[in-house]
């Protein structure tokens, strides 16, 4: 991730003013002035990773601390020269960046290049100085490619309004934005927001898999989603792959006219009460997919009740993420307990209890321990995920509209409460059953009779 490297590169601000302008801030504390006269820039050394030179090769390795005529946004960057107390104002291109005067000495400058993609590129660094003298230097700030991170609705029917959502998706007017779908149409009706980082266009008819392309004037990208996708799916609810209500509940699966893709799994009937403090009303906010059969051994490797782990690779599931689409009408909105979503082994929970094949560890039966704190094994302080997004706001829904859904499988962290859970899903083979129930959670709301749709239950990778 870009962040983690922006991060580094403050780590090494700190490693290297810690001789310099730290030095002159302890030896002369609160004196610090803007001095007269005119700036001078020799050179520019780079303190982040991730820096580009116009002279590099394509197989340059950037190391901290070289000199480099041209960073990134967000990149940090140490200007070497003379006079530099003198700088009051500095612009990269028409992007002005924050100046820390605990950073700034007669002789060096650090500075981080501002995030906002310039509107008039002049490839120059410009200081202006107290007196409005203004003294430029050569430096070129490389935009990145367009960085796409999600989409809206990543099963978002044609036709209808979907939003990509990222950084640096520029619309140059002479190189215009392009969005690629996978059968090849290209988007050119499109509306990119002020702060370039989410672009809306209409869907056009599609119905080929894919990721989408990204195209600016800086570069191309493809996003590592997909439309329409169908990796790693467990419940289509739609006979794909023939799962769906497999424990003590018979959740409603059904479809009308909001269907996003045919069938859909529904908590919540609209009536009945979800109380402030999201009590337990499994009746209508749980469903279970709990793997095994009545057979002894229990059958975990095909049809309904095969394990999860066994129908889908989870062998990184660190670098994976749960995706659903769901659908919170407005007429009945989401305003108490938390969606807990707990994937588990045979451990846990499995549907008869029986044997398993090959299997000689710890074997539970149906239960609900992970919910209720009940049981030996204190399973509810097993990991879980915890979506409550009414949280924000005091009360949630999707507009009529579906959304996709996306929790990395690292973030399965919480406990029955919303504390910190003492272990975690730490293995492929913990990722064998299914849970998603609507209750508690540790943050009160209001009384709700909320309605969740819930279509397309897969498990994808993340990057």
């Amino acid at each position: 991730m870009k962040i983690s490297k922006y991060y580094k590169g403050f780590i090494a601000i700190f490693a290297i003013m810690s001789g310099v302008a730290f030095a002159s801030c302890e030896d002369q504390p609160d004196k610090y002035e803007v001095a007269g006269g005119t700036p001078v820039v020799k050179y520019v050394r780079c303190l982040s990773t991730e820096i580009e030179s116009s002279t590099d090769t394509e197989d340059t390795q950037h190391t901290n601390g070289q000199l480099v005529t041209g960073a990134s946004p967000q990149s940090i960057v140490c200007l070497v020269g003379e006079n530099l107390r003198s700088v009051y104002e500095l612009y990269f291109n028409d992007q002005k960046a924050i100046l820390n005067t605990s950073y700034i000495t007669d002789n060096t400058l650090l500075v981080q290049v501002p995030r906002s993609v310039p509107d008039l590129v002049s490839d120059k660094i410009f200081m202006i100085t107290a007196d409005k003298d203004t003294v430029d230097f050569d430096f070129k700030v490389v935009i990145p490619a367009p960085s796409i991170s999600s989409m809206s609705c990543e099963y978002a029917q044609p036709g209808s309004k979907a939003t990509l959502y990222g950084d640096y998706i520029v619309d140059d007017p002479n190189v215009p934005l392009q969005i690629i779908f996978p059968d090849g149409q290209v988007i050119t009706d499109y509306s990119v927001n002020a702060g370039r980082n989410a672009v809306t266009f209409t869907v056009p008819d599609c119905t080929e898999e894919g990721a989408l392309t990204v195209t600016s004037i800086y570069g191309t990208s493809t996003t590592a989603f997909h439309y329409r996708d169908t990796r790693g799916m467990m419940f289509d609810f739609d006979g794909a792959t023939g799962l769906g209500n497999h424990g003590w509940h018979d959740r409603t699966i059904a479809s009308d006219n909001t269907s996003v893709t045919g069938n859909f799994v529904q908590l919540g009937d609209g009536a009945t009460t979800m109380t402030a403090d999201g009590g337990w009303v499994d009746s209508q906010f749980a469903f279970e997919y709990w793997c095994g059969s009545w057979d002894s051994p229990q059958n975990v490797t095909s049809g309904d009740g095969i394990a999860l782990h066994n129908l889908v690779d989870f062998t990184d599931y660190a670098k994976m993420a749960l995706k659903f689409e769901m659908y919170i009408p407005s007429a009945s909105p989401w305003s108490a307990g938390a969606m807990q979503i707990c994937f588990a082994g045979y451990d846990r929970v499995t549907y008869s209890g029986n044997p398993i094949a090959g299997y000689s560890g710890y074997l539970a039966g149906a239960n609900a321990y992970v919910f209720n704190g009940e049981g030996d094994r204190n399973d509810g302080a097993y990991g879980r995920a915890m979506y409550r997004p009414w949280t924000t706001s005091g009360s949630y829904d999707t507009g009529d509209q579906w959304v996709t859904v996306t929790i990395p499988l690292t973030n399965f962290t919480y406990d029955r409460t919303g504390g910190t859970a003492e272990t975690v899903p730490s293995s492929p083979e913990d990722f064998a059953s299914l849970t998603i129930f609507v209750v508690g959670g540790g943050v009160n709301g209001t009384d709700c009779t909320p309605v969740i749709k819930i279509d397309n239950i897969r498990a994808v990778p993340n990057k």
